[in-house]
C-alpha cells in the first residue's frame, strides 16, 4: 500500500478548525482509494511564538520539514501578535526557503448560486492563475531613509530574474497542455508602464512560447484582465503572472468563483516538497464558534491529493464538495445550517459514498 506523509501546520484562528475536517475528507478519501495518509502535527503559529519567545520556524524544523510528501496548512495571523510577524516568519519563510516558486490558484465556480456575475455557469468559470511565488516585490529588497521624519523615504524594489520568469512561464505552457481545455496561455503583466521587470516577463514568454505551438498565446496587462475576468471570463484558460499581480487577481478570482469559502492555493515546487492552504486566512473573528467554512480547506486538501498524484480521490473529494452544495450540506455563510464539524462530516460520508 503506498504511504504519504502530510506535515500538518494548523496554524492560527480558524486554521484550527478547518484543518481537522481536511483530514477527516482525507482519510475518507485515502480508505476509498486503497493508498495511506500519515499525519504529523506541527504547531507553527501564534501560540508558540508568544510561548516560546518569538520563535517561529528553525532550520532544524525547516529540514524535518523537507522529510514529508506535503505540508497541509490552515492560516496564518493573529491580532496578538504584530502584523506581519507571522506571515513574513512562517508563509514567507517556507515559500522562500522551500522553494515553492509556483502558486497554483484554480478558479473554478462550483455552484450557480454563489457566483456574484450575472448569467455565468460553471462552465464559463474553470480556469488557473499561476503566480510566480518567490521574486517580485516579495523580497524584501528596499528599505528606509530618515525614517518617522518628513523627509522620510520608502523603497520597495521589484525583482524579476530570467530564472524566476522562464520556469513560472514554463510551467504555465505545460499546464496548459496538459489541462487540454483551450491550450492557451495568457500573460498578465504592465509591461507597458513597468519597462524593465516586466518587459523581461513578456520577452521570455514570447521566447518560450514558440517552442509551444500547439498552445496560443495571449497578452493583457493587469487592468485589462481584472476587466475581462468580471466581464469574460470564459475566455481564460491558464493566466501567468508576476507575484504581485497574481496576489491580486487570485483574490477576484476567488470572489467571482463564489468567495474566500471555496478559494485553495498551492505552493508549489514540483521538484520537492510542497504546501496547500485554504486562502482565507485565520478569520480572527469567528474563531472559535464553530462556524468555519471548512470547503476551502477541503478543496486544498484535493488539490493536494492532485499533485501528489491521487487524481481519483481529488476528483471524489471535489464531487463531495459540490454534492454539499447543492444539497446545501453547508455552514451558514453557504446557505445551509451545519457548524464546521458537520460540514466535515458530511463531506466525509459524501467522499466514501462517490
Amino acid at each position: 500500500m503506498e504511504v504519504k506523509r502530510i506535515a500538518l501546520i494548523p496554524g492560527d484562528g480558524i486554521g484550527k478548525e478547518v484543518i481537522p475536517e481536511g483530514v477527516k475528507v482525507l482519510k475518507a478519501a485515502a480508505e476509498a482509494e486503497g493508498f495511506k495518509l500519515e499525519f504529523t502535527n506541527f504547531d507553527f503559529g501564534a501560540d508558540r511564538y508568544l510561548r516560546d519567545n518569538g520563535h517561529l520556524i528553525d532550520d532544524d524544523e525547516l529540514e524535518e520539514l523537507k522529510k514529508y510528501d506535503a505540508i497541509y496548512l490552515g492560516a496564518v495571523g493573529d491580532p496578538r501578535v504584530p502584523a506581519g510577524v507571522l506571515e513574513h516568519g512562517i508563509l514567507l519563510k517556507l515559500r522562500f526557503d522551500l522553494d515553492l516558486y509556483l502558486n497554483l490558484r484554480p478558479i473554478k465556480l462550483f455552484d450557480e448560486k454563489y457566483c456574484p456575475l450575472k448569467n455565468k455557469t460553471t462552465a464559463d468559470i474553470d480556469f488557473t492563475v499561476i503566480r510566480e511565488n518567490t521574486e517580485d516585490l516579495y523580497i524584501s529588497a528596499g528599505g528606509f531613509l530618515r525614517k518617522g521624519t518628513p523627509q522620510e523615504i520608502a523603497t520597495q524594489e521589484m525583482i524579476a530574474t530570467r530564472f524566476g520568469v522562464e520556469r513560472a512561464i514554463r510551467y504555465a505552457f505545460e499546464e496548459a497542455r496538459r489541462i487540454n481545455k483551450k491550450k492557451t496561455v495568457a500573460l498578465c503583466d504592465k509591461s507597458n508602464v513597468l519597462t524593465y521587470a516586466h518587459n523581461l516577463w513578456l520577452r521570455a514568454f514570447n521566447e518560450i512560447g514558440e517552442e509551444y505551438p500547439d498552445i496560443k498565446k495571449e497578452h493583457y496587462y493587469v487592468d485589462a484582465i481584472c476587466m475581462k475576468m468580471v466581464r469574460s471570463p470564459e475566455i481564460f484558460d491558464v493566466i501567468v503572472t508576476p507575484n504581485m499581480f497574481g496576489d491580486i487577481i487570485t483574490d477576484l478570482g476567488a470572489e467571482i468563483q463564489g468567495g474566500m469559502g471555496t478559494a485553495v492555493s498551492g505552493n508549489v515546487n514540483p521538484n520537492g516538497i510542497s504546501m496547500f492552504e485554504p486562502v482565507h486566512g485565520s478569520a480572527p473573528d469567528i474563531a472559535g464558534q464553530g462556524i468555519a467554512n471548512p470547503i476551502a480547506a477541503i478543496l486544498s486538501a484535493a488539490q493536494m491529493m492532485d499533485v501528489l498524484g491521487f487524481e481519483t480521490a481529488s476528483k471524489k473529494i471535489e464531487k463531495a464538495v459540490i454534492r454539499a452544495m447543492e444539497e446545501k450540506e453547508t455552514t451558514k455563510d453557504m446557505g445551509g445550517t451545519l457548524n464546521t464539524a458537520q460540514a466535515g462530516d458530511v463531506i466525509a460520508k459524501f467522499v466514501k459514498e462517490a
